[in-house]
């Protein structure tokens, strides 16, 4: 019989389309699983990084498609939900580190107000140094920005901090 383990584990090699390695647990996209009884019927609900983001429906159809695989699952639902907004803190600290590994700036954990200094104090993902310079806040997708370090001489893109 299948468990909410199970899925949670399934789950975890869901990846984000833009960055293989990173999974959609690792973002911390996942607000509930629920499995029935007879572990034949799973609903999944999760939330975009960003309300607009156009990878929704292909992350949906993934979850789903990697729900199905595990027996005797007869019965998948996938639910995007806004009531509770995605935020940078429910990146895991492997994400983070996936993310450094990957060359990305991971976002700082933020507790209030975000400080527009926080996208002019990133460090480098290369080499760690903070004489880094905001390059601009538009990236390639909304959630992120492109920076550059003057130590390595490298560009890098940050994720930008979300509350």
């Amino acid at each position: 019989m299948v468990t909410e383990q199970d899925v949670w584990k399934a789950l975890e090699q869901v990846y984000d389309p833009e960055i293989p390695e990173l999974s959609v647990v690792d973002l911390g996209m996942i607000l509930s699983v629920d499995v029935a009884p007879d572990g034949k019927a799973v609903k999944v609900v999760f939330t975009p990084t960003f309300a607009a983001c156009p990878a929704i429906p292909v992350i949906k159809e993934d979850i789903a498609a990697k729900i199905r695989e595990l027996l005797p699952v007869e019965s998948v639902t996938v639910e995007v939900s806004y009531d509770q907004p995605w935020n940078s803190n429910r990146i895991t600290e492997r994400g983070r580190q996936i993310l450094k590994q990957r060359g990305f700036a991971p976002p700082p954990h933020v507790t209030a107000e975000i400080e527009l200094e926080v996208l002019h104090t990133v460090p480098c993902p290369y080499c760690g140094s903070t004489n880094t310079e905001l390059q601009t806040p538009f990236g390639p997708t909304l959630c992120r920005a492109i920076h550059y370090c003057h130590n390595c001489h490298q560009s890098f893109e940050q994720f930008k901090p979300v509350m």
